[in-house]
């Protein structure tokens, strides 16, 4: 199971895993956004999937999503992790925001991540352009301890709003960049080992970025032809290794917060004497 991708519809593939095997998770699942056209005002085309039509009734749509989440908790390994990319939707003057759905699963919500993607796919104009999404950090806790081990300095920094584009030059009509789940993983794995999980591999960016950390992965996508190209992506994976170089830059302190408070300290002593 190991570094491949699995075909199949993601609840049934999911139920067939062990308990507690999963280290991290990153993931974006279809939004529902019920998309049947771009409408006669619209600037962006719709999107469309090979293998779903993305237009489920909402009740549906998140009641699988809960279950979806709750899958790969059992999965998950405690102390786990899984990063959830979505967004608070609008349609026909209705807001759906995702902590509807997340708030009912089984997951520890730790935090709520902003992604400003700097460009906006829906520019109607009946509300200022959307340039965010969100990325939920959910956690499994150890023995009901829901605070969790502390990061480290280096990957904290990063900030609870992330600032990059999505990605452009890509066939599949939802993909994430590949810095997205290089942040994720390296963040919570570092120079350890583990099994990434994404239940949406889609083009295979988080294939990639496992990869490129030197970690497996599963995946899974009900669509093959998806799979064809994750896959030949994910074989010349060391052609992204320049994003990797370029994220580690942002994983980078010359002190730690305790260090910098032992500074100010001293400094402060130093001054009354």
């Amino acid at each position: 199971m190991l570094n491949t991708i699995i075909n199949g519809e993601v609840l049934e593939v999911l139920k067939t895993f062990d308990n507690n095997m999963i280290d991290v998770t990153v993931t974006s699942p279809p939004y529902n956004k019920k998309q049947k056209s771009g409408g006669k005002n619209a600037i962006m085309k719709p999107i469309k999937y090979s293998h779903i039509d993305d237009n489920l009734p909402e009740e549906e749509y998140q009641k699988q999503q809960i279950e979806v989440l709750n899958e790969i908790y059992r999965a998950t390994k405690s102390g786990g992790s899984m990063f959830y990319n979505h967004k608070v939707r609008h349609l026909k003057g209705i807001t759906t925001h995702p902590i509807e759905w997340l708030l009912k699963c089984k997951w520890h919500l730790r935090q709520e991540i902003i992604w400003n993607r700097k460009a906006a796919v829906e520019v109607g104009g009946y509300r200022f352009y959307q340039v965010d999404e969100r990325i939920y950090w959910l956690y499994k806790p150890i023995m009901k301890n829901v605070i969790g081990p502390k990061m480290l300095s280096k990957h904290a920094r990063c900030s609870s709003v992330w600032e990059f584009a999505p990605d452009k030059k890509n066939k599949h009509p939802a993909p994430f960049p590949v810095v997205l789940p290089l942040r994720c993983i390296l963040s919570m794995l570092d120079i350890n080992s583990g099994i990434v999980l994404d239940p949406y591999m889609g083009s295979g960016s988080t294939a990639v970025a496992a990869k490129l950390l030197n970690k497996n992965y599963i995946g899974i996508e009900i669509s093959p032809e998806y799979i064809v190209d994750a896959e030949e992506r994910i074989k010349n994976y060391k052609s992204e290794q320049y994003k990797l170089d370029k994220e580690l830059e942002y994983h980078i302190v010359k002190k730690s917060y305790k260090e910098r408070q032992k500074t100010k300290k001293k400094n402060i002593k130093s001054f009354f004497k």
